[in-house]
């Protein structure tokens, strides 16, 4: 099997890391399931794709649903071959301090970045183990190492690093690697939200954080989708249980 044979399925793929993250692994040579909730940001991008002379498939679908994940693996690999690069992408905010967090803010985040990249991981890990070769790929966050107004995000993405590194020891002896990439802050929609929700311009809240960013620059979903690229590819075959990460500086 040649990379250009591979197929990638890439979670919250319908705009910002994930949309860009599916652009770089189409310009590596995969193939392009892209799985989100928004049929019209899929659209976009599987036509984006499709014109560009790639071959992609856009499938709605929630991850934190067993029936929902095993249907669109099947779907994947009868319409592109089996996915072989799996990228954990997808994540929502529920952001609040502790005493005003409600049960369903917690559990929503939970479902979406643990449970989701659960079924996603299970549900394509056989077709990694028949094919003697696969990558995993999960975005975490640097909020994994705590950051105020996010018990619930902090804890699904520090559960994330403890889930690939489990991966990593499991999967390792069939070809299949398993990392984790923790983004700083990243320019998105998600971000721009946040700066909407403290009053103040998304140029604001990018320049100060800039400040505090050894680099002095806010990252770009491109800056995700490069390391994506690294960790899915042949070089990257003697990486694995590892936590990047890219955040313009050390996080540790």
């Amino acid at each position: 099997m040649t990379e250009q044979q591979r197929t990638a399925l890439v979670t919250g793929a319908g705009r910002g890391i994930g949309a860009d993250i599916a652009r770089r692994l189409a310009s590596d040579g995969f193939n392009i399931a892209a799985i989100d909730l928004d049929q019209a940001g899929l659209d976009a991008l599987t036509a984006e794709l499709t014109a560009a002379g790639y071959r992609a498939i856009g499938i709605v679908a929630d991850i934190s649903d067993e029936a929902a994940v095993e249907a669109a693996v099947t779907r994947t690999a009868d319409e592109l071959g089996p996915p072989v690069v799996v990228v954990n992408n997808a994540g929502i905010i529920r952001d609040n301090l502790l005493f005003k967090m409600s049960l369903s803010d917690w559990d929503l985040v939970m479902n979406v970045h643990l449970r989701g990249s659960f079924l996603v991981a299970r549900a394509t890990q056989k077709h990694m183990v028949e094919a003697k070769w696969g990558r995993i790929v999960n975005l975490s966050s640097t909020s994994a190492l705590g950051n105020r107004g996010q018990a619930n995000y902090s804890a699904a993405k520090a559960g994330l690093q403890g889930f690939t590194k489990t991966l990593a020891l499991e999967l390792g002896p069939f070809g299949v690697t398993a990392n984790a990439i923790a983004p700083g802050f990243i320019e998105t929609e998600m971000t721009a939200s946040t700066a909407e929700r403290m009053g103040i311009t998304f140029e604001e809240f990018t320049a100060k954080a800039a400040a505090a960013i050894p680099v002095r620059r806010t990252g770009k979903p491109a800056d995700i989708a490069n390391a994506v690229s690294f960790f899915a590819s042949e070089d990257a075959g003697f990486v694995s249980g590892q936590v990047l990460y890219v955040a313009g500086g050390p996080k540790a």
